[in-house]
């Protein structure tokens, strides 16, 4: 199993986009990269510097780092700065932090890409991981818990999984 935390404004859809993949083993909500403490949501909301950010547990042989990172470039825009859709502020910027070393260079092979194909720097932070602490409870699986929740992700995203059965 490998993990890697992607940071792609609310967390809520990006778990919910994630979870519907084959080789997904298993996701979590949290806040990473910020000072070394555990945050509440509410502090979050006012700058304590975290990003919301997606936990990827992920079978390596049945979906590869190449594959997820394709897929959040799908869902996020990677020239926004501090923001996806009507979120604002510094806790919806985007990111790409990585648990293993070995991970980077497939991570800056996705990230040339992508540049490329935008023709434009990205606004999206490449960088270790530092730290993530899981968000409350309510958080997780939020959207399946409240179908009509807010996502800057359009609906029609949430179904891509099935082409892989």
């Amino acid at each position: 199993m490998k993990t890697i935390y992607l940071a792609g404004g609310c967390f809520w859809g990006l778990q919910k986009f994630f979870d519907q993949f084959d080789g997904v083993i298993r996701t979590e909500v949290g806040y990473a990269n910020g000072p070394d403490r555990a945050p509440t949501y509410e502090q979050v909301c006012r700058d304590s510097g975290h990003a919301e950010t997606v936990r990827i547990d992920y079978d390596g042989e049945r979906i590869s780092l190449e594959q997820l990172l394709d897929y959040y470039f799908m869902v996020i825009d990677p020239l926004s700065v501090n923001r996806q859709g009507h979120d604002e502020g510094i806790q919806y910027r985007t990111g790409i932090f990585y648990a293993e070393e070995s991970q980077k260079p497939v991570i800056e092979k996705v990230f040339r890409e992508q540049e490329e194909r935008a023709g434009a720097r990205l606004a999206v932070l490449v960088e270790p991981l530092r730290n993530f602490f899981s968000a409350e409870a309510y958080h997780q699986k939020y959207l399946e818990k409240n179908p009509g929740g807010y996502c800057h992700i359009p609906a029609r995203y949430y179904t891509l999984g099935a082409d892989q059965h």
